[in-house]
């Protein structure tokens, strides 16, 4: 014992000696000490992740009123799908510093945008404006090897995972080609003013978690996506999707492709944008319309959609970069934050959420705005917030939506609890301003819920999978799932 004693005073006296000469240097040591020893998991920490597993299939519950017809558009194309690094190698391109773009115009570009986004582990989407370069490099990611084909665009993605339900008919209207309609599945009816000669070709450019590229490394896996795509840029086949609504007769409307017109300039999404609102507002008022986003760069397009489309839609899914560009554009909460530092705060989140139903939804009873409910979804958590009165199910679908998330980028139909781990914080707060209320994750029932007025918020955790196999739209799949869980209660009368 005294020797240990003794040890203890001479590591002591050597520690106060290194802080008197180098103030910084104990804390340097005790850093390289704790990144050198191997990272061990917690005793049992396995059981957090089975409580939650197991919990979800008792509170995932069919919703009393199920949708029997889902029509969705407009955006639809074949995902190659590449390993981002190998494609770039191929190429002969060297990797270098990142640098976001908001459009691409050549292979350099590419390459920052790819390294910017690498580094932060983020998703993001671009136009590339020369075709001809496009086009080489398509022929690049087509043959090399290992490269696959998938159904994409996030309007087909939506409606396989609809079809995936044998109760639903399903209508998908976009740019459909051959090789994509061979692709679809049978269940899903396309109608024959939305099939096209040739494919849009999307170039899917992924990344494993940890993988390197010179300097920059994936801190999780993710995946940037270029395109020329001229039909689903110009949302040409909008107008034909809302005419085929009348003979159609949907139950729910799905609509998504609205950031593919961002890359075709000003001019073009000026004037489109309001044709969009137009039409969409040709929608019969008692059919639920949900609009799914996706990654954009442009604050005043992001702004105008805020303003314009999203008051006459029921429904929005979006992820943490979306919503961060969301509040940026409109000048909501937290938009000095210029992105998010690992997982995003629950509380931060939580209060951009109310913003939006609050100033552009529903949420004032009085207000003339239809937006009701918004299914959020990162990495580590989802949180399904909805003005009350105008949607049900909702622990069902915010946990149905999280279970997919686990299984598919597992490359699995179900959970595998050695296959996955908990990122989410069990602790959280429901503002990142007071007031606020303290909040816990109950591995035993994970679905958190809060209010804040009027506007109910339900969180559960994902259950992340430690070697994802695809990550591609994996956002459309979490959406899809839960708007089949969800279900609209009637209106309160006027």
């Amino acid at each position: 014992m005294w020797r240990n004693a003794v040890l203890v005073a001479v590591l002591a006296l050597g520690m106060g000696y290194l802080y008197h000469t180098d103030p910084e240097l104990p804390a340097r040591m005790l850093n390289y000490i704790s990144e050198s020893l191997p990272q061990m998991e917690p005793s049992g920490s396995s059981e957090l992740e089975e409580a939650i597993a197991r919990a979800w299939q008792t509170l995932i519950t069919a919703p009393a009123r199920r949708w029997a017809r889902v029509a969705v558009g407009v955006n639809a194309c074949v995902d190659v799908v590449v390993s981002g690094v190998g494609l770039l190698q191929a190429l002969a391109l060297e990797p270098g510093s990142g640098r976001d773009h908001e459009m691409l115009h050549n292979k350099e570009d590419l390459k920052e945008a790819f390294v910017h986004y690498m580094g932060k582990g983020a998703a993001a989407e671009r136009f590339f404006s020369d075709k001809e370069v496009f086009q080489r490099i398509a022929r690049a990611a087509a043959e090399y090897p290992g490269a696959q084909l998938y159904v994409g665009g996030n309007a087909a993605l939506i409606g396989q995972k609809l079809a995936s339900n044998p109760e639903l008919v399903v209508l998908l209207c976009g740019p459909v080609g051959p090789k994509l309609h061979d692709m679809l599945d049978e269940q899903i009816v396309v109608p024959p003013e939305s099939l096209q000669e040739t494919d849009e070709f999307h170039l899917i450019l992924e990344y494993m978690s940890g993988e390197q590229w010179g300097s920059s490394r994936a801190p999780q896996a993710n995946r940037f996506i270029l395109s020329h795509d001229v039909s689903n840029g110009e949302m040409s086949t909008l107008e034909t999707f809302v005419a085929s609504l009348e003979e159609f007769q949907p139950d729910l409307v799905v609509l998504s492709g609205l950031h593919m017109m961002e890359g075709m300039g000003r001019d073009l999404w000026e004037e489109r944008l309001k044709e969009a609102v137009v039409a969409i507002s040709d929608v019969r008022n008692e059919v639920p319309i949900h609009l799914e986003l996706a990654s954009m760069t442009d604050r005043d397009y992001m702004n105008r959609i805020l303003q314009e489309v999203m008051p006459i839609v029921n429904s929005i899914g979006l992820n943490e970069q979306e919503l961060l560009f969301l509040a940026q554009s409109g000048g909501g909460p937290h938009a000095d934050l210029t992105s998010w530092d690992g997982i995003p705060d629950v509380g931060r989140v939580s209060d951009i959420l109310l913003w939006v139903l609050e100033q552009h939804g529903r949420a004032d009873p009085e207000s003339e705005a239809d937006l009701t409910r918004i299914h959020f979804h990162t990495l580590a958590y989802h949180i399904l917030a909805t003005v009350d009165g105008h949607w049900g199910n909702q622990v069902a679908a915010v946990a149905a939506g999280a279970r997919v998330a686990s299984s598919q980028a597992c490359g699995l139909q179900a959970v595998d609890i050695t296959k996955v781990v908990l990122k989410a914080p069990l602790n959280f707060h429901s503002s990142f301003s007071e007031p606020r209320e303290s909040l816990a994750v109950d591995p035993t029932r994970p679905v958190t819920m809060w209010r804040r007025g009027n506007v109910s918020f339900h969180l559960t955790p994902v259950l992340v999978c430690k070697q994802p196999l695809r990550t591609v739209g994996l956002g459309d799949a979490i959406s899809a799932e839960g708007l089949v869980f969800s279900e609209v209660t009637p209106r309160p009368e006027l």
